[in-house]
């Protein structure tokens, strides 16, 4: 008996700027009740419009006073990444070092209340 081979087409799909912004939208009160989720948005190639199929999706949060725990950061990373399928790197606004944080922030996109 021999086995075929089949050829397949992988079509890849990488994720916009603007889905991202709009999901992120679209669950920031969820993400704000469950993970005291202040403000979300994205920054390095996605907010660029520079992605490539290898890129992670670079994240920075600010959370609500109460809610900086460790919990919430590693919850919110974890739903991140199996929502969107794709590495995330979380960077915390306050945690930025000051040398990086002018060019973080120039670059950032926020997600607003949908």
């Amino acid at each position: 008996m021999r086995i075929s081979s089949i050829k397949k087409t992988v079509v890849i799909n990488l994720l916009s700027q603007q889905e991202i912004l709009n999901e992120m939208s679209r669950n920031l009160d969820i993400w704000k009740g469950k993970y005291g989720v202040k403000r979300i948005g994205l920054f390095g190639s996605y907010s660029r419009g520079e992605q490539k199929e290898s890129s992670d999706i670079d994240v920075l949060v600010e959370f609500m006073d109460h809610a900086m725990t460790f919990d919430n950061y590693m919850d919110l990373k974890f739903n991140l990444e199996d929502h969107f399928q794709k590495p995330v790197d979380l960077v915390i606004l306050d945690d930025i070092k000051p040398a990086l944080k002018p060019s973080i922030l120039r670059s950032a996109k926020y997600a607003e209340r949908a």
